[in-house]
């Protein structure tokens, strides 16, 4: 690493037998290079003394315990995020990376972030904070809204230069990038942050453009979170008539947001894959959802097929002709009967008036033959006459009704010269101009055959 990070200076390359000889400010630029590729971000505590604030808001400072010390420096920017005033003789925790202060060739370490040792005082606002909210039923799982299962816009509240927002917008437009996306962009730390990030929070529920809100930001320290640990956001995010799902930090981070929010994600990515659909599953469920609509369509066709045949049989059987069929064949079996009937008394009246000759035989009584003779010639000749009339007024009846039936027929309405059209394609009868289009075909029923027709206008006159 020394020899990657060194100047390139020509022929400064020693020769053979020649010593290399290093300057004191290359030599602490080397080893600072060193201290600061070879050690990760470190947590150190320890206690302050020789504590120096100087009016450019940095701070100066040397942490120790009971057998070592270092030196340490805080720079205005991180010292503003600081909840707490430092003082001498007070047990901190300090997040920082190692270095050397090249003008003096002194180890130091540079602090990001501090917080009180121990419970800390932030770790203590956070603890009392979380009570108060917990008691008032924030945190109640009765209070939280449901998630859209599909999202037609999603909000996201973070910084915008962030990574946090990156990753959100890469993996929605992996997952599913027909999902639209509104940032609302927000500072994420220092002073003013957590009203930012209410006042984004409002502004998006006044102007409901997105069904589902991300809030969040990358990991961090304490202090760095702390934004998210205020009670302004904490109310903002549980008054919010939209779901928000909080993604703060990484999955060990846990903060105020988290447990007030609706959802809460390990991480922005993680909220980012919460939120969009698999696009694989959804074309997987679309294609399943097609094939289960064309079978019930081809089940529906099938029904209705079965139920139009039924309805023709049905109308075979009830149509006028076949009816009037029946009725013909029930005047043939009534006019049988009849004759039947008549033959039968005339049998009888024969077989009688035998049994009355030869009774009349017996007794020769010629008078009473003149008298019987001629009632018997009256009786024929009214029983011939009732059996005129009764044939008479039976064929009467029948034309009658024939007649009536007739009447009723649509085969009578077509020998009047009316006709029966119907739609080609579906047999839908036509009642009204309107019904047609100029180009249509149509079938034309007549008392004697049908006729294929094409509609040249349609006047609703």
């Amino acid at each position: 690493m020394i020899d990657r990070m060194r100047p390139t200076v020509p022929n400064s390359a020693p020769q053979r037998g020649e010593r290399e000889i290093y300057t004191v400010s290359r030599l602490t630029r080397e080893v600072r290079m060193l201290l600061e590729g070879s050690l990760p971000m470190l947590w150190v505590e320890g206690e302050i003394s020789n504590l120096a604030q100087p009016a450019s808001g940095h701070i100066y400072f040397t942490l120790k315990d009971a057998n070592s010390q270092v030196r340490c420096a805080m720079f205005r920017n991180r010292r503003q995020m600081v909840r707490f005033k430092p003082e001498n003789g007070m047990q901190v925790q300090i997040r920082a990376r190692a270095g050397l202060y090249e003008a003096r060739g002194e180890f130091q370490l540079v602090a990001e972030s501090m917080q009180e040792a121990g419970a800390g005082a932030l770790q203590r606002e956070f603890e009392a904070l979380k009570r108060k909210l917990a008691a008032e039923g924030l945190f109640d799982e009765t209070s939280k809204i449901p998630l859209p299962t599909l999202p037609k816009r999603i909000g996201v509240i973070t910084s915008p230069t962030g990574a946090a927002v990156r990753d959100i917008i890469s993996v929605l437009k992996r997952r599913f990038p027909a999902i639209p996306i509104t940032i609302y962009p927000v500072a994420v730390q220092g002073e003013g942050a957590a009203e930012q990030i209410a006042d984004a929070i409002d502004t998006a529920v006044d102007r409901y453009e997105c069904d589902v809100l991300i809030v969040g930001r990358g990991g961090g320290s304490l202090e760095d979170l702390w934004a998210f640990n205020e009670e302004v956001v904490a109310r903002a995010i549980f008054d919010s008539s939209i779901p928000i799902v909080s993604a703060v930090g990484h999955e060990i981070d846990f903060t105020i947001a988290d447990f007030v929010a609706d959802v809460r994600a390990p991480t922005p990515s993680a909220a980012a894959e919460l939120l969009s659909p698999d696009r694989d599953e959804i074309e997987t469920r679309i294609a399943m959802l097609q094939r289960r609509i064309t079978a019930r369509h081809q089940s529906q066709v099938g029904e209705r097929s079965q139920r139009i045949n039924w309805l023709a049989s049905r109308l075979q059987r009830l149509h006028p002709g076949q009816q009037l069929r029946g009725q013909y064949q029930r005047l043939d079996e009534l006019s049988m009967r009849l004759s039947n009937t008549v033959r039968a008394q005339l049998r009888s009246r024969h077989a009688r008036l035998d049994t009355l000759n030869a009774h009349l035989q017996r007794y020769r009584p010629h008078h009473r033959i003149e008298t019987l003779s001629n009632r018997l010639s009256t009786t024929r000749s009214r029983l011939h006459t009732t059996m005129q009339r009764r044939l008479e007024q039976q064929r009467q009846q029948f034309t009658a009704a024939a007649r009536a039936l007739d009447t009723v027929s649509p085969l009578a309405t077509l020998d009047r010269g009316y006709a029966i059209v119907r739609r080609q394609d579906d047999q839908q009868i036509i009642r009204q101009a309107a019904e047609l289009q100029p180009g249509e075909r149509v079938e034309t029923r007549l008392s004697k055959g049908n006729l294929i027709c094409t509609v040249e206008e349609c006047n609703d006159d």
